[in-house]
């Protein structure tokens, strides 16, 4: 019997096209587990899935959505049955093989992780790849000596998925947060968050060709990269890190090595893509307990399948606040 996906197709000239078709099981990738997909959400990378950039996607036709939370309906491998709730992020699905974007997936069985208590699959997929990327660079701040009393922590692009559920978390565990964003009109929805600052993207956007500036965080997560992220390391506190997690601002990093040499700033790189279960379970035990479920929903915008490629153009376009969740059944 057929399901409902969003297939995205390349024409012979290039041109890409996605619709709302109907498939059938079998056309699935090979995997030990067939889950029910419940919900699914929008990271950048399915932007670029769902248009056609960025080289992600090789073969068509395609089924993006490299997050998605549901019910396994069928297991061939003894870690997960029939009824059991599960998360898959990462791994390159949505990519390389077909993704979320349907009301079924198959997946390997390394691949997924079981649901955390306390967390349903629609705050699941609230969270997703950003959130999950979040917790991993909170984690990484930790385990590098932050702590609540320490100073300001500043989130670049705060706005965006990635940034939105850094704020609440950081907040919600008593750190003081400064969020920058290029959309001044969010200054409301951050604080809402927990940000006690909004600083704009311009005070940041160009190094001042200063090796070193007035120390002023002491730590941060950093979505944007570029000119950005080389200008907050001349700021940073002694000792100080920044968890870099994106490159919304570019790749490229016109800076010195003299923040880490004179003053031990620490630049520590988050992949989310290939984490290992073990941090993979702890990043999400810890959403569950230390991410506040109300700030979780002021994030949240609703989607379905059919809605999905103008939310994609928009969010590679910075258009998009917050987090997408896509209810694929809808």
């Amino acid at each position: 019997m057929g399901f409902n996906a969003l297939v995205v197709e390349k024409a012979e000239d290039g041109a890409i096209s996605q619709s709302v078709q109907s498939i059938e099981a079998d056309q699935l990738p090979e995997g030990e587990v067939l889950v029910d997909v419940e919900y699914s959400t929008l990271n950048y990378k399915d932007g670029l899935c769902l248009t056609g950039n960025g080289g992600l996607v090789r073969n068509y036709p395609h089924v993006p959505g490299i997050d998605y939370a549901g019910t396994v309906s069928e297991s061939s491998d003894s870690r997960y049955k029939a009824g059991d709730k599960v998360v898959l992020t990462g791994w390159r699905v949505g990519e390389v093989s077909w993704g979320g974007y349907a009301q079924k997936a198959r997946a390997k069985a390394d691949t997924l992780v079981p649901l955390p208590n306390g967390l349903t699959t629609k705050q699941a997929m609230a969270v997703g790849t950003a959130g999950f990327t979040s917790m991993l660079s909170v984690m990484a701040l930790e385990n590098h000596g932050l702590k609540a009393d320490d100073g300001t922590v500043l989130v670049t692009g705060a706005a965006g998925g990635v940034g939105s559920v850094a704020v609440a978390i950081l907040a919600a565990l008593g750190h003081d947060v400064a969020g920058v964003t290029g959309r001044p009109e969010q200054a409301d929805y951050l604080n809402s968050l927990g940000a006690s600052q909004i600083i704009a993207r311009e005070e940041l956007a160009e190094p001042s060709g200063k090796p070193l500036e007035k120390e002023m965080w002491a730590g941060c997560v950093d979505a944007v990269g570029g000119p950005m992220l080389a200008k907050v390391l001349t700021q940073m506190a002694y000792g100080g890190s920044v968890a870099a997690v994106g490159l919304a601002g570019g790749a490229k990093l016109p800076t010195t090595v003299i923040p880490f040499l004179l003053r031990g700033v620490n630049l520590l790189g988050i992949d989310s893509v290939m984490q290992p279960y073990a941090p993979r379970v702890e990043a999400w035990n810890r959403i569950a307990s230390d991410l506040p479920m109300d700030k979780l929903e002021a994030m949240v915008e609703m989607a379905n399948l059919s809605d999905l490629p103008a939310l994609g153009a928009s969010i590679l376009k910075g258009g998009v606040k917050g987090r997408v969740v896509v209810d694929v059944n809808a």
